[in-house]
């Protein structure tokens, strides 16, 4: 059976000790200036601002490059009225739930062409493939860059596992894999944590 590829970025599924996702997150905001959509699965990084928004300071994010080191996942975007876009348009200041605890796992697809990823890649790094979300579901089009698996300190992110669940076909042999699969990955950039090579 061939994979969904319906990229949906990155969801936190639960933490490193195994404990599932309590939906923990941290408010930040982005500021009106920043000219980029994010959608909920996107990575962000700390923008070096902040911003006093009814009474209260938040932090500002924007956006992570595939080089970028990341803070969390967009989880959430708050309403500012009961029309308000599921996703932070862009030139809009926003407040954001995100997911910034450095030992959350997620669940991410790979993207399709290339050599698939397999079972065997577990413990690489990988970059991310940054796109364009969806305007309809307000859902990230961020992937698995399946052409950079190595043990490169610097990369993105890093395989913990693949998703055992009867919609991902991993492939048919631990050393093959499959188009548009899913993985379990960690932030391995992350901006409260030092990042560490692959094995």
């Amino acid at each position: 059976m061939a994979n969904l590829n319906a990229p949906f970025g990155l969801r936190p599924v639960s933490y490193l000790s195994g404990l599932p996702y309590n939906g923990v997150v941290r408010q930040y905001s982005v500021p009106a200036s920043d000219g980029t959509a994010i959608y909920v699965g996107d990575p962000v990084k700390l923008n070096g601002t902040s911003q006093f928004i009814n009474g209260q300071t938040f932090t500002d994010v924007i956006i992570a490059a595939t080089t970028d080191v990341m803070v969390g996942v967009v989880v959430g975007v708050f309403a500012d009225t009961r029309d308000s876009l599921l996703y932070r348009a862009a030139s809009t200041q926003r407040i954001l739930l995100v997911a910034d605890d450095p030992n959350l796992v997620f669940e991410v697809q790979q993207g399709t062409g290339g050599t698939p990823l397999t079972a065997n890649d577990v413990g690489l790094n990988v970059s991310l493939a940054i796109a364009a979300g969806s305007t309809v579901t307000g859902l990230s089009g961020t992937t698995i860059d399946n052409t950079t698996e190595a043990t490169t300190n610097t990369l993105a992110i890093k395989i913990v596992g693949m998703v055992n669940r009867a919609d991902n076909d991993p492939g048919s042999a631990v050393g093959t894999g499959a188009d548009a699969s899913r993985f379990l990955v960690r932030l391995n950039r992350h901006q409260y944590v030092n990042q560490i090579a692959g094995a």
